[in-house]
């Protein structure tokens, strides 16, 4: 049976650079899919730490002096 017309070198090569090509294309896209859910999460975590904070009727600046203070004893605790 024969096979049909082999396919020249430079089309082989042609071939597989348009392939690398789009392969290059899908990868910069799923990327920047990735990079949008990255955000997304990050946006969900603000706004639950937000709530909390809310809750419990602390100011930003609270808050922050408060994270500040568990961290700096989580410190020492671990450096000892």
């Amino acid at each position: 049976m024969p096979r049909g017309q082999r396919k020249s070198i430079e089309e082989k090569i042609t071939a597989k650079e348009e392939l690398i090509s789009a392969l290059l294309a899908r990868v910069e896209s799923e990327k920047k899919e990735l990079e949008a859910l990255y955000d997304e999460k990050k946006l969900k975590d603000l706004d639950l730490v937000s709530e909390m904070i809310e809750e419990a009727g602390l100011s930003p600046d609270e808050a922050v002096e408060a994270l500040q203070q568990y961290l700096g004893n989580r410190a020492m605790v671990t450096a000892s």
